[in-house]
């Protein structure tokens, strides 16, 4: 019995204690399609990594994981914030073990996209929806046939290079071929996360930056029976909060009925849920029966407020009735997402300031977000590209860099007008994991370079003989305990490159407690290392900023350091490195809320009163914890990063 394992990596999240929102939905789909009670694939065993392998370890971890397994195939499901990671981990798989057959597959696999193509470390690359091509592909690469004119199929030829895609062929097939997920085993209900689903596939509306367009035009739909079906399964299995992933939830035929049937069946509110719609066609009736089926948080599209940029994009649609609709489901005590892009071709930086204003106008500025245009593979607007003037990054998240409406100065600062405006950031804070050390645990790593450190009695010096073969956690920190910095500065930087290479992908905070003043030169190096290392998706998404959320440089300091301090207060603009004072607990009461700096409260205990005060008085992204349990608290109840 062969063996195939799929792996579905998350989207990185911001702090330690975040959720990643890690639902393998498309890892457990394919998985599923391999074993329906019509039509098995016999011969193949299928097998998903869970979401709760893929959302702690680490890449040495993941890749030992699945090379232990040592799975005939492992197919890969990329999407824009997870490819390099994916790729990165296929390359790693097929050095240790040849024979493993690596297939990838999801919106990032297209003829578009050179990245992935120009990629090695895969065999075969599928396009478009999967799950019938792909058990094709399976049937063949079983019966050892040629693979040669499998439609939506590449593969890589003995010479290593890889073919053009077979026949693109649109999906047509019924979405009740293939068996849920949910009821196969492969993808588990868990009432702590999301659970996603999808009731339809295709898209009607052809906005030029969206993928959804080229999956297909015409809507196919899990009926009404089907559907409510799946839904009361779920809701038996403990799930809490339904995510439908349908491309354009009220374009559903029969969404009315669809609406009353999903009430009945959630009639005593167990279930919270969340859908994106279009504002067209929505009215106060649907707006109350979408509460009444237990809708609590709706995303709409504005996109942007220059109705001749809506037509461009073949978005369409009217501001006005966005915002509307938007004030209508509020009503109806639903949260909301209102989306605008900055940078959509012939929008100029004063139709970003007047869509804030507009929505800001219309009383619905807390719910605002904005962010730059990606460039998706797959999208008319990639294919288009060229003609419309536009420049934009070549790897993940391809972000525009330049229209002929927008510079790249244009871009940055109307994202941070935006932000003026609404008083609050637009994209979440990298908040470093500073937590203490735990026995046994993989996710700080401690190492004194200079003589003793009594400071320090849990620091152990041997993890430094262990360091090219250290396997760290998803997100983990490795803290230099230095006496001397310019004595241990070139080993720090050569220690900080090594750990970078030999794990690229996982979130790591290197942390340097000062106990002098540092050298403008030394941070200046350290700083110049951490900028040759933008090499992922997570590092250049902040990079307008200046910020880098997968290798974070943190400096640590005793607030009695009053040489240490003012130099802080110097520093407080830099984007560069994090800056945290040491605050003991019974000090709490001593921070000034009008300073804006960062600090780490020691201690595990924190009493009440004190805990509200840094909740209610202090920036709540500036505060973090020596102490897992207050850290974990804070970031759950205060910054909301926790799981449902």
């Amino acid at each position: 019995m062969a063996k195939i394992q799929f792996l579905q990596l998350p989207v990185p999240p911001p702090s330690y204690y975040a959720a990643t929102g890690n639902v393998p939905l498309a890892a457990a789909s394919l998985a599923s399609c391999l074993e329906s009670k019509e039509d098995p694939i016999l011969g193949l065993s299928p097998y998903v990594v869970s979401p709760e392998d893929t959302d702690s370890l680490g890449d040495r971890e993941l890749i030992d994981h699945i090379t232990k397994e040592g799975p005939d195939f492992l197919g890969l499901s990329l999407y824009l914030w997870n490819t390099e990671r994916s790729l990165f981990i296929a390359k790693e798989v097929k050095k240790r073990n040849p024979d493993t057959t690596i297939l990838i597959g999801g919106p990032e696999v297209n003829e578009d996209n050179p990245f992935v193509l120009g990629e090695g470390g895969y065999d075969i690359a599928v396009s478009g929806e999967a799950e019938h091509s792909f058990r094709n592909l399976m049937r063949t690469l079983l019966s050892k046939s040629s693979l040669e004119g499998l439609e939506n199929v590449a593969y890589r030829k003995e010479n290593g290079t890889l073919t053009s895609f077979g026949k693109q062929t649109a999906a047509d097939f019924p979405l009740t071929d293939f068996p849920s997920p949910y009821t196969t085993g492969h993808l588990q209900v868990d009432p702590k996360r999301s659970t996603y689903l999808e009731t339809v596939r295709g898209c009607k509306s052809q906005c030029t930056y969206c993928f959804y367009p080229k999956s297909s035009q015409n809507l196919r739909t899990l009926d009404i029976p089907e559907t409510i079906k799946l839904i009361s399964n779920l809701k038996e299995k403990g799930a809490r909060e339904l995510v439908f992933l349908d491309p354009t939830f009220n374009h559903r035929p029969g969404f009315e009925n669809f609406l009353d049937a999903v009430a009945e069946v959630n009639s005593d509110g167990r279930m919270s849920m969340f859908a994106e719609l279009r504002s067209e066609g929505v009215t106060p009736k649907i707006a109350t029966k979408l509460r009444k089926a237990g809708f609590t948080r709706v995303e709409l599209g504005l996109q942007s407020v220059n109705e001749e940029t809506l037509k461009r994009v073949k978005r369409y649609g009217s501001p006005h009735k966005v915002a509307e609709v938007a004030k209508m489901l509020a009503g109806e005590g639903m949260e909301l997402l209102l989306d605008l892009i900055i940078g959509l071709p012939g929008d100029k930086p004063e139709d970003v300031e007047r869509g804030i204003h507009f929505f800001l106008e219309h009383g619905l500025g807390e719910w605002v977000q904005a962010f730059p245009l990606s460039v998706l593979p797959g999208t008319a607007m990639r294919k288009d590209a060229e003609k419309e003037g536009l420049s934009f990054m070549p790897t993940p998240p391809y972000r525009i860099l330049q229209t002929p409406t927008f510079s790249q100065r244009d871009l940055t600062e109307s994202l941070f007008f935006a932000e003026d405006l609404l008083e609050r950031r637009l994209d979440e804070f990298p908040r470093p994991f500073l937590c203490a050390a735990l026995p046994k645990k993989n996710d700080r790593f401690d190492l004194v370079l200079t003589g003793s450190n009594q400071s320090t009695p849990d620091v152990d010096p041997i993890w430094e003989r262990h360091w090219a073969n250290m396997s760290g956690s998803r997100h983990h920190s490795v803290w230099f305990h230095t006496e001397d910095l310019s004595n241990d500065l070139t080993r720090i930087l050569t220690l900080i490159h090594e750990r970078i290479t030999a794990e690229p992908f996982c979130t790591i905070d290197f942390v340097i407690p000062l106990v002098f003043l540092p050298k403008p030169k030394e941070i200046e190096q350290l700083v110049s290392l951490f900028e040759t290392q933008r090499n992922s998706y997570l590092s250049r998404t902040l990079a307008h900023r200046g910020e880098n959320l997968q290798h974070r440089l943190v400096f640590v300091f005793d607030g009695n350091h009053r040489e240490l301090k003012n130099w802080r207060d110097e520093e407080l603009d830099s984007t560069s490195f994090l800056i945290y004072e040491k605050i003991p607990t019974n000090r709490i009461r001593n921070l000034d809320p009008s300073k804006e700096a960062f600090y780490l409260i020691e201690g595990e205990e924190v009493d009440g009163t004190d805990f509200v005060f840094l909740k209610e008085k202090m920036d709540p992204e500036a505060i973090t914890f020596s102490s897992r349990k207050l850290e974990e608290k804070w970031s759950v109840e205060v910054l909301g990063y926790g799981e449902l």
